[in-house]
């Protein structure tokens, strides 16, 4: 299940929303409008620090999706 980001266009609030069809009504928290915008957003990445799994998947070679020059291909 998706994690949708939105504003409101009454009050301006930004809120996320846990999405489970397309058809589900998504309303503000805040004012209660049913009028939201969806957003454009970006997943976070932790860089450094001790997880070894984020260590693990930034040197990993192979295929794969996601975009290219983010640090783990080695073209940069």
């Amino acid at each position: 299940m998706p994690i949708y980001e939105y504003v409101c266009e009454e009050c301006e609030t930004r809120f996320e929303k846990i999405v489970i069809n397309r058809q589900q009504e998504i309303a503000c928290p805040k004012c209660a409008s049913r009028k939201a915008t969806i957003q454009l957003s970006v997943f976070a990445t932790a860089n450094g620090g001790s997880n070894g799994a984020s260590a693990k998947s930034s040197t990993s070679s192979g295929g794969g999706g996601g975009s290219c020059c983010g640090g783990g291909c080695g073209c940069n």
